[in-house]
């Protein structure tokens, strides 16, 4: 049984909670900018001192409206400054917070507000209103609603001004680092969302932990980061916690449509993304210099940038290979750069495997992607490629105070300062998730090399076993394929079937461009396009791709492109974005049975749906 572990950088300190986190920075820089808020084209800085004035005239609000503390307060909310602000002042209220996504349905809103014993909900819209109020009459236990779009944090303020400081500094002060600080409930890829006990302990020993590891992420001087990624996930909802106890600068720009723009006036120094996102300005890259008669220069760039990045891997730079970068960083690579913002140097990426050919094209242009790996249950980070120890394709080795090992089923265990305390009100579930030893299952397999970096290689409920006996993880077919600039989806499958085949859809947002591109007509419909030869080339193309890194009973054999996208609004995907395997399953179930039909060897088939 391999085992990589890495020692803690900075003891627990046990009655510490996330609200000393702030105290504490207050303390050492309270001139020092923690948030800054869009206006009029630019940003708007907000000290740690005023943050925190104004965490403490709402965490007075919810004390005045009856907030007790250990009471669950469900909250649901673009990723915006406001998330923070509540998220910090229920805390100090001594209450608990229970962020629901702000795409879930009425029927999943339910659930978490039922399970949870939520009294209290603050929505942001009416549209998100109209969805609670669909199962309102079924709730017994929320007493009160808000709703920010109404100005609820505004007149919780007010109603709390005869609140006295000592009480929320009483209350601020209840909780110790293994109380509960938040019920986090998993995205539901498999079955029933679980509520997750995420204690303050998790958070703060998390917190020191990481800054110390990846200090010069967020410790250097004019440290700044834009959060587009939801808070309501633990990933973005850690960094924002992270960002508290380091000083980090945080803007937030929920609308992707606007990102680069945002990028543009804000200029952070590391970026939190998801694959999907570096993909996608990649491709948008690649589609636009094609539209300028330039595509040649950008794949010849991006091809030297893969390189050179190998070449620093190798210890040395060929004499010519520096030249042809030389010239391509002022012709491509500098342009790519302004784009994001002009200052990022790092990038944190999770929740999916990221391309090795995207991590050393990155890497050339200034920005090292560091890979991690972690999940709801370890609050975010268990292993992370770090400044100084950073290899591609891995996601890097344990986190300070964390122990990662591989048990014989290849499944990755894990025990550290951050794995979660129980699932709520589910003693089953919880000892059925934790070893003898304490160590955490975490349900995906993977492996460590001889320097104790972690590769993830798939899901162990999701191995396919062919018909010939053949175990096959489909994210090593799914994630190169779905890095190709027109597909947005693919779903390998083939249980207990002769060969390996996948469902393909195509990204409605690229695929005008390529098609312009390709001298084709970009206003045809998806279902056209999934007919179309040079699209079908295309994807044929993506497919020997992520064929080329398997064995052949391995590789797939056909493909079926659906004229329909996998979405989070028809249970297809979660709220990060992760596909719902037996959902999609389910729903095209006449595709999959299609394609293990009569004519196996097609290599490709088109359907209607």
């Amino acid at each position: 049984m391999k085992l990589s572990e890495t020692p803690l950088l900075v003891p627990p300190i046990p009655e510490d909670n996330i609200t000393d986190l702030l105290e504490q920075r207050v303390a050492a820089t309270p001139d020092r900018t923690l948030f800054a808020t869009p206006t009029n084209g630019g940003w708007s800085d907000i000290s740690a001192t005023e943050f925190r004035r104004q965490v403490v005239s709402l965490a007075k609000g919810f004390a005045a409206a009856g907030v007790q503390p250990g009471d669950r307060v469900a909250f649901m909310c673009k990723t915006s400054y406001e998330w923070t602000l509540v998220d910090f002042a229920i805390l100090y209220a001594g209450a608990v917070m229970v962020p629901v996504y702000e795409t879930s349905s009425a029927l999943q809103i339910h659930w978490i507000l039922e399970d949870s014993g939520a009294n209290a909900f603050l929505i942001e819209t009416q549209e998100q209103y109209e969805r609670f109020a669909e199962i309102q009459d079924q709730l017994d236990g929320v007493n009160q609603v808000w709703r920010l779009d109404e100005g609820a944090l505004a007149t919780l303020s007010e109603q709390g001004s005869a609140v006295e400081d000592a009480e929320i500094e009483r209350r601020r002060n209840i909780a110790v680092g293994a109380d509960m600080a938040t019920l986090i409930y998993t995205s539901g890829s498999t079955g029933r969302p679980r509520g997750c006990v995420l204690t303050h302990s998790n958070f703060v020993d998390l917190s020191r932990n990481s800054a110390g590891a990846l200090s010069h992420v967020v410790q250097e001087p004019g440290t700044s980061t834009l959060l587009f990624v939801t808070l309501a996930h633990v990933f973005a909802r850690f960094i924002s916690i992270l960002s508290v106890h380091a000083g980090v600068r945080v803007g937030h720009q929920s609308d992707t449509s606007q990102l680069l723009p945002a990028l543009s006036t804000f200029h952070p120094s590391f970026l939190l993304a998801v694959p999907r996102v570096f993909e996608k300005v990649y491709n948008s890259a690649e589609q636009s210099t094609a539209a300028d008669g330039k595509g040649k220069i950008f794949i010849a760039a991006a091809k030297v940038a893969v390189a050179h990045s190998e070449a620093l891997d190798a210890g040395k730079v060929p004499f010519v290979l520096g030249l042809k970068f030389k010239v391509f960083d002022k012709l491509v690579y500098a342009k790519l750069r302004e784009k994001l913002g002009g200052r990022a140097r790092y990038a944190v990426s999770g929740s999916a495997p990221l391309s090795p050919y995207l991590g050393h094209f990155y890497r050339s242009l200034g920005i090292k992607i560091l890979e991690g790996y972690g999940l709801t249950e370890t609050t975010a980070p268990v292993t992370v490629n770090l400044p100084d120890k950073f290899k591609i394709g891995t996601v890097g080795p344990p986190l300070p105070g964390h122990t990662v090992r591989i048990a014989e089923d290849g499944e990755v265990q894990v025990k550290g300062i951050d794995v979660f305390k129980e699932y709520w009100n589910n003693p089953e579930a919880t000892a059925a998730t934790f070893t003898e030893d304490g160590f955490f299952r975490t349900g995906d397999l993977g492996s460590l090399d001889s320097d104790g970096y972690l590769t993830i290689t798939g899901r162990k409920k999701e191995i396919i076993v062919t018909a010939g006996g053949k175990n096959v993880a489909p994210a090593a077919l799914e994630d190169p394929i779905r890095a190709n600039t027109i597909i947005s989806q693919v779903v390998v499958v083939g249980d207990q079937k002769p060969f390996i085949a996948a469902l393909v859809t195509l990204d409605a947002e690229m695929l005008p461009a390529w098609l312009t591109n390709q001298g084709e007509d970009p206003g045809m419909s998806i279902l056209e396009a999934s007919k179309n030869p040079k699209v079908l080339a295309e994807v044929q193309r993506a497919v020997d791709g992520g064929n080329a890194r398997v064995s052949r009973a391995e590789s797939i054999r056909k493909f079926v492109i659906l004229p329909t996208d996998f979405i989070e609004a028809n249970g297809h995907l979660t709220p990060k974005m992760s596909i719902k395997r037996d959902n999609i399953l389910r729903d095209f179930s006449a595709e999959v049975a299609d394609i293990y039909g009569e004519n196996p060897q097609t290599d490709f088939v088109q359907t209607q749906h």
